[in-house]
């Protein structure tokens, strides 16, 4: 019999032999309740049902994080169960030990199974207990909690075996809850643009945002990004609300006033909370100095915090020593942030090629030049992009390797020809250097989830929210996570606050109505995705959806009608997601994959098509193994969900 390591978990019902006298009926639906529980998040985890025993199942992983992101899982859906569900609550035990395994037929035998099933009944009710071995594999990869039992010893095991349990106490809305504030998550908001000029309102913006990097890079400091921070833009809110709408404990605020070759900059921090001032300081200074100020704000910012910028902090920021070419790569900035369309992009693109023109050594205008390239795939041939972004990516390295900017604009274009694990490394590298880098925080994310590493994708997205609170992006990948890993109710519950807090767009009723399509629920999502439909009649997200659940209604032209309206869009990626999404849910197989299979081309696909439930009959299809070999995704094909 062949031999492999493997991760074994036993489940069992905490009190089923006491309920299965009382109540046969009620027993059996706790065990029904179970299965299908179990079954649902092996596809997502990688597991492998080997076999039922009694009123448990004995499960295979490959890994042992697998495992355990399986079984926490598990256990939070049963607790969501509980409270929806009237008595008899379902109690689960879980026990989990690695080692080597035979495989006998689809059965598997050995003392690692033997040794699982005898730590499973040392876990709580509701409760999950490891091995040494387990906790050895996972003990700094995990954001659980591994309290230490101590050595245990088990019926027919020889040596005394350590035991962990794994701690589970906080709940859905704690887990998803934004950081709480402290003096060391600082907010810098947008400086005040007090120039004579109005024209030199950008020189604010971008002061504002090489702040934000500048303090980024402070080890121990937790810093909002640009986009949550530049929402604060000539809103008169005062500093202690703002600190509760960012949860920061401190803000950075002041103005600047640019004229001719002068500059003066004013900075203040404040205490969010009493909204007294820790420090205040005043420079008036030639322009040519703008980059000391920057430092020597960063500097009182950290010294007032009790924090100390090291040396190699100083040396990760990548500038110019031309004053001319900084203007220009800030005039850029604001454009490439100022919103997503053609003519803005191509204007950026020109003022970031006349900043290299002035210094060509200014590694983050190469870093700029990158994002907005790959950008103008919206609306110029993919390949001529590419061919373009990439070498001023690797311009960018060459210039400044200690610079997360370059390290995430590579991992970009690495990401955008699906060389996921060069992107993979660039991305890690960006963190490295900087740890408050949201851009690339985010990215990460996207790289678990195209691999199905849902557990790591999710705490990257809500990483990437807690730094970003107020960005959308992080948000919807974080719900969308959320969503097909199964936690469908954590998913919802952070698009009800979103509603609550009055910052809704259509996404507030496609991305729900995705909820319900996937709980088999049609009605209730084609009666949310009509109501959006009031407030939107142009949302692609609304039409998508109001397709696709038509086409599981058994309403073809419906959907049919949909899909036509879709397939006025002037995007053809847009027009390929739709075709993609109602033609297999409507069973037109042939045509999804001739859709799937031109995004490929395009590289424009959707990069959690692994694992999306919805699109599960999709993966089904043989000719899913050949779109994944060509994208290079890892992601094995299953059932789905939604199928």
């Amino acid at each position: 019999m062949a031999r492999r390591l493997a991760a074994i978990m036993f489940t069992d019902i905490a009190g089923y032999t006491a309920l299965s006298q009382s109540d046969e009926a009620a027993a059996l639906r706790l065990l029904q309740e179970q299965e299908r529980l179990v079954r649902g998040l092996l596809e997502i985890h990688r597991g492998r049902l080997v076999k039922s025993i009694g009123d448990g199942f004995l499960i295979e992983f490959a890994n042992a994080r697998d495992a355990v992101d399986c079984a926490v899982d598990l256990q939070r859906h049963i607790q969501e169960r509980n409270v929806r569900t009237s008595p008899p609550e379902l109690n689960v035990r879980i026990g989990i030990h690695l080692g080597d395994v035979e495989g006998a037929g689809a059965d598997i035998v050995g003392d690692t199974v033997n040794v699982a099933s005898r730590i499973e009944p040392l876990a709580e009710p509701g409760g999950i207990c490891l091995s040494a071995q387990v906790y050895d594999q996972v003990r700094n990869k995990v954001p659980y909690p591994l309290d230490r039992l101590g050595p245990k010893t088990l019926k027919g095991v020889q040596e005394p075996v350590d035991v962990y349990r794994v701690g589970l106490s906080s709940a859905p809305e704690e887990r998803n809850s934004i950081t709480e504030p402290g003096p060391r998550r600082i907010a810098v908001l947008p400086f005040v643009s007090m120039s004579p000029d109005p024209n030199d309102e950008y020189f604010a913006d971008g002061l504002t945002e090489e702040l934000i990097t500048r303090i980024s890079l402070v080890s121990g400091l937790e810093v909002i990004a640009r986009t949550s921070a530049m929402n604060y833009k000539k809103k008169e809110k005062n500093a202690s609300q703002i600190g509760r709408e960012l949860k920061v404990g401190t803000l950075l605020e002041g103005s600047v006033r640019k004229s001719g070759s002068r500059v003066r900059v004013s900075a203040q921090l404040i205490d969010a909370t009493t909204e007294g001032h820790l420090w205040a300081d005043s420079y008036d200074r030639d322009l040519q100095d703008i980059f000391e100020i920057q430092g020597s704000v960063a500097e009182s910012v950290a010294g007032a915090l009790k924090l100390k910028i090291l040396g190699g902090e100083r040396q990760k920021v990548e500038l110019t020593g031309s004053v001319e070419a900084y203007t220009l790569y800030l005039q850029a900035l604001q454009l490439a942030h100022g919103g997503w369309d053609e003519s803005g992009s191509r204007e950026a693109i020109k003022l970031f090629e006349r900043a290299l023109a002035k210094d060509p050594k200014f590694a983050r205008a190469y870093a700029g030049l990158v994002e907005v390239w790959l950008r103008m795939s919206e609306w110029v041939e993919f390949s001529v992009c590419v061919s373009k972004a990439e070498p001023a990516a690797r311009t960018a390295l060459e210039l400044g390797a200690e610079s997360a900017e370059a390290h995430a604009a590579m991992a970009a274009v690495h990401g955008a020809k699906d060389q996921f694990e060069d992107s993979r490394r660039e991305l890690e590298r960006a963190i490295e250097i900087n740890p408050n880098n949201t851009q690339a925080i985010h990215g990460l994310g996207e790289m678990y989830g195209r691999e199905g590493r849902w557990s790591e994708a999710i705490e990257s997205f809500q990483k990437a929210r807690s730094l970003d609170p107020l960005n959308p992006a992080h948000t919807l990948l974080l719900c969308l996570a959320l969503r097909i890993a199964g936690r469908v109710d954590e998913s919802l519950a952070i698009v009800d606050d979103l509603k609550e807090a009055d910052r809704s767009d259509d996404w507030v009723y496609a991305h729900p109505a995705l909820c319900y399509a996937q709980n088999q629920d049609f009605g209730r999502a084609l009666e949310l995705l009509d109501l959006g439909l009031e407030s939107y009649p142009d949302s692609r997200w609304i039409r998508m959806g109001r397709g696709l659940v038509y086409a599981r209604l058994g309403r073809r032209n419906e959907a049919l009608g949909e899909l036509q309206r879709l397939m006025a869009d002037p995007s053809e990626a847009h027009r390929l997601d739709a075709q993609v999404w109602i033609r297999t849910a409507l069973g037109d197989i042939d045509e999804a994959f001739l859709a799937l299979m031109r995004q490929a081309e395009l590289h424009c696909w959707s990069g959690f098509v692994g694992s999306e439930p919805l699109l599960g009959d999709l993966r089904k299809d043989p000719r899913f193994l050949e779109f994944s070999k060509r994208v290079g995704l890892r992601v094995q094909p299953r059932s789905g969900d939604g199928s």
